[in-house]
């Protein structure tokens, strides 16, 4: 699977200045973590699923950035960092393609990642009708035990809003949790860097990351339509401390292992598999 890579990737090159001139690699008042890792996550389902592939080429499925859906029974409305649907009925030309969008989000992509994009289907960005996955992604850099509630709570609601305007959709939650022992915090180093002195926040590792990833299995998940929950969910482990610095995707403990159903890999084999069983006939 690419997308885990792909994200440290990009995750390594700094985003726009913030108002202080600060070049930050992950900003938690900018959404680019979550787009890129979603994008990584539809990669690796049209890589993974012929039959993804096969409706993309029959123009039977598009692509919705940041699509807002409202749960029927409470009105509420969630806006999805991104969603693979029907079309919707319009005569509107698509804003962009899945192809398009990794130059847009500035994806640098390995010449291998770049082949294999060439060789998918043109999928669209346009106005969606019925979803049929729904991708919602958080991300848990610093402040870990304060972080908990508020991450257990956009999830969950995510989930519900998703299965209360369209029951037969696929969630699916994605979850980036950085690991390092040190961090510098957007929020905390406020002013132009060097200025003054910069406040690096501190993490008890491995405990603060174990400490995210129970409360993400408290999640409820479903096995059946009937039930409530994401039907699938991924976890991914980074380490860095956001000053500029290497990215590094961990892969040993505390990070979900192999056979875990929270490992990346896991996630996109079961959507996979649950797009094969639920959609085989739009």
């Amino acid at each position: 699977m690419f997308g885990p890579t792909l994200l440290a990737r990009f995750l390594q090159q700094p985003g726009e200045p913030d108002k202080y001139g600060n070049r930050w690699q992950y900003h938690p008042r900018s959404d680019r973590h979550s787009k890129v890792g979603c994008w990584g996550i539809a990669f690796d389902l049209l890589d993974q699923s012929s039959l993804l592939r096969t409706h993309a080429e029959e123009g039977k499925i598009v692509l919705g950035v940041n699509h807002s859906m409202t749960d029927f029974s409470t009105n509420r409305k969630k806006k999805l960092d991104l969603v693979i649907a029907r079309p919707g009925s319009t005569s509107k030309e698509p804003t962009s393609t899945f192809a398009k969008l990794a130059d847009d989000f500035g994806i640098p992509l390995t010449h291998v990642e770049r082949e294999k994009l060439s060789q998918f289907p043109d999928l669209p960005v346009a106005p969606v009708s019925s979803v049929l996955i729904a991708l919602e992604a958080k991300a848990c850099m610093t402040e870990h035990t304060k972080a908990r509630p508020r991450l257990y709570d956009e999830l969950n609601s995510s989930h519900l809003c998703i299965h209360g305007a369209t029951q037969q959709a696929i969630a699916i939650g994605y979850v980036q949790v950085n690991a390092a022992t040190e961090f510098l915090s957007p929020t905390r180093n406020n002013f132009p860097l060097g200025s003054r002195e910069t406040e690096v926040s501190r993490h008890n590792q491995p405990r603060a990351t174990e400490g995210i990833l129970q409360k993400i299995r408290e999640i409820p998940r479903r096995s059946a339509s009937s039930e409530v929950g994401f039907d699938s969910i991924g976890i991914t482990v980074l380490n860095f401390r956001n000053d500029g610095g290497p990215v590094d995707l961990v892969e040993n403990s505390p990070a979900p292992g192999r056979d875990d159903s929270f490992y990346y890999d896991n996630m996109i084999s079961r959507v996979v598999t649950h797009y094969a069983s639920i959609f085989a006939r739009i």
